[in-house]
């Protein structure tokens, strides 16, 4: 009986274990079907993700966008623009958990701190001179310095930004392992549509405090 009863409490806990780790590795949900374009036709319905379209009526055109073929509009406070390519707008990327973005930035333009609550991304430099970098969850910031061909990697849910270092238009591709990453502006949260002084302040931290690795995120943002 009590070797019953110690065999049921290892049985127990090892289920709860593994519910533990499965909600902890637990990114979007996996995909049922081989594919599952978005339909567009049903925005009336709220779900987690977005319904299929009639297997009948996939065509390859679900699975190919042209949505980054251009540069962006860098014609803005910042001079840089991000253009995302989510389910929503590339319909044969709902279910498989994978967004991508083009980020163009002009000579001394700035991608402004903010967060993917939901993706973790990877950055390829396209062209250009790139300072990318990251605050983790102690506050310290990790900036490196980016030349064409390079990759970095922004972890899920944490500040990140970058900047032109360099004398000619950069362009960067990235990937985001969810379907809708979600964004997060700090810019936005803090300083909303009037704060063009603090935008200011902050985007000339950013360039002027040169290596900014183990530096405090309140001595940049503070």
């Amino acid at each position: 009986m009590a070797a019953s009863i110690k065999l049921s409490t290892v049985l127990a806990l090892l289920t709860c274990l593994s519910t533990s780790i499965q909600f902890c590795l637990a990114g979007d949900s996996d995909n049922l079907y081989d594919f599952c374009p978005t339909d567009m036709t049903h925005q009336k319905i709220f779900i987690n993700g977005f319904p299929c379209k009639d297997p009948q009526n996939v065509t390859a055109s679900d699975f190919k966008s042209s949505l980054l073929n251009e540069a962006g509009d860098t014609d803005n406070f910042y001079r840089s623009s991000m253009t995302f390519a989510t389910a929503a707008e590339f319909p044969g990327l709902n279910t498989l958990g994978l967004s991508a973005a083009r980020i163009d930035i002009e000579v001394d333009g700035t991608v402004m701190p903010h967060a993917h609550p939901r993706a973790t991304e990877m950055i390829f430099i396209r062209a250009g001179v790139v300072v990318a970098g990251f605050v983790d969850s102690s506050n310290q910031v990790f900036q490196t310095r980016l030349d064409e061909g390079g990759v970095f990697v922004f972890p899920k849910g944490l500040l990140h930004y970058c900047f032109n270092a360099g004398f000619e238009q950069a362009t960067i591709f990235s990937v985001l392992n969810s379907q809708n990453p979600g964004l997060a502006s700090i810019a936005g949260a803090m300083f909303g549509s009037n704060g063009a002084d603090a935008k200011v302040m902050l985007m000339e931290k950013l360039k002027s405090k040169g290596d900014l690795n183990g530096v405090s995120s309140v001595d940049l943002f503070g």
